[in-house]
This record gives structure tokens, sequence and C-alpha cells, in this order.
């Protein structure tokens, strides 16, 4: 893909609504767009809309062994709810048990370097899996969520895993998350309630003060850009 392509894309769909953009892209590229979900607030928001156009868009998710009860208590919700199919993807078994069994279970607390390995193998390398021979990356990333997102684009080429991804809901607000999903009645993570506003794994992820940073939560323990390699800025 080429600049010309983003900028093609940029506007053509200039004055599109969000849901327009999803249709268009869906009809556009066939059965080469996909979404990736976490259940977290902002992605219940696209998972609603893919659902309730029946877009054919594919959506996946990544089970990383170590995520909250709440977090699948929700991906069940999202089932029963839209009857969709959403593919789940796993880390290699091998390369868990090697880092278990090398490290324990928990070195992620030891250093950035460890947690960062550690998120390789249980997502970094499940998503390259999942994203392979497709076209478009729909995310629910939001420039407010952290200062390392402020410069993303609405469109944008991913050199790391080869692929256009699309940020649909890059200029929304929380408010106007939290707003859609209510008006929607759309499933929510539980843990949302209790200050968890970005979840990831359990052991990873913990509740945010009023005064601290959405991402505060992640990674807790230690100073770092708050990413995990799923996205490169």
């Amino acid at each position: 893909m080429s600049i010309a392509s983003i900028k093609a894309l940029l506007n053509t769909t200039a004055t599109f609504s969000l849901k327009e953009t999803l249709a268009f892209l869906a009809n556009e590229y066939k059965d080469k767009v996909v979404f990736s979900t976490s259940f977290g607030q902002e992605d219940q928001v696209i998972t609603a809309i893919i659902a309730e156009q029946n877009l054919p868009i594919s959506i996946f998710t990544l089970d990383t062994g170590r995520l909250f009860e709440e977090t699948y208590a929700v991906f069940h919700q999202t089932l029963k709810k839209y009857k969709i199919d959403i593919k789940t993807y796993f880390p290699e078994a091998t390369a868990v048990e090697e880092l278990v069994n090398q490290k324990g279970p928990n070195s992620f607390y030891e250093s950035v370097e460890n947690r960062k390995e550690c998120c390789f193998i249980r997502k970094v390398a499940p998503l390259t899996k999942a994203l392979n021979g497709n076209s478009i990356w729909i995310t629910g990333l939001r420039a407010e969520q952290s200062q390392n997102r402020n410069d993303l684009a609405l469109f944008e080429y991913d050199a790391h895993f080869e692929i256009i991804k699309f940020n649909p809901l890059l200029k929304w607000t929380l408010k106007e998350v939290e707003d859609y999903l209510e008006t929607n009645n759309v499933p929510q993570n539980a843990l949302h309630k209790k200050r968890f506003v970005s979840i990831g794994c359990a052991p990873c992820t913990r509740a945010i003060a009023d005064d601290e940073d959405i991402r505060a939560g992640r990674w807790w323990w230690e100073s770092s850009h708050k990413e995990c390699g799923l996205h490169q800025k």
C-alpha cells in the first residue's frame, strides 16, 4: 500500500459517517477487512455498529491466557446479543511454556524487557497471525487515550504489520463512547464501573484514580509509553 492509497481513502471517505465508512471499506476490500477487539468500551462501539449493519467484516480477539473473568463475561454477552462470530487467537503453547519454565509466571514485573517479551508472545505474535493476508485493520484507538497516540491518523500505514490501519474513533471523547454504549444498550465490561478505563491482562491492569492518566492502570509498576507492541505509535 502506498501513501497515495491512504490519501485516496481519506479523500473518498471525507464526508462519510462512521457507519458509511465501515460499509465502504467492507465493500471495497471484500473479505480483507478485520477488526480486533479486546472488548473495551471503544471496541464495543465498533462491534455494535458492525453487527447492527451486518457488515462482512471479520472480528477477532486475542486471548492471552491471563484475561479478567469480566472480560470473558462481556465476550459471551456480546456473542449472545449480536449473534456474530468472533474468532479467537491464542499464543503458541510452546512459546508460553518456554517463557514460564525459564522465567516463571510473573517475570513481566521484573523489567520492561521481560514485560515486552511476554506481550510479544501472548499478543504481538498472535496478532501477526490474525492480520496476515488482510488489507484493512480496524482498531478502537482514540487520540486522548495517551500522549503516544496523539499523532495517530484516521487512516495510516502500519509498516510493522504491513497493513492499512483505520482508527474510526480517533477523535471521540470518552464521554462520547460512554454515551453511545448507554444509548444503544451495548454490553460493557463490568470493570469499567470500577475505574478500570483501559483493560488488558489481569496481572498488568489496575483501576485508576480520578486524577490519573487513562493509561496509568496499564503496567502500573513501570515508567514506559504504556504500549505492548500491538500499536507501534
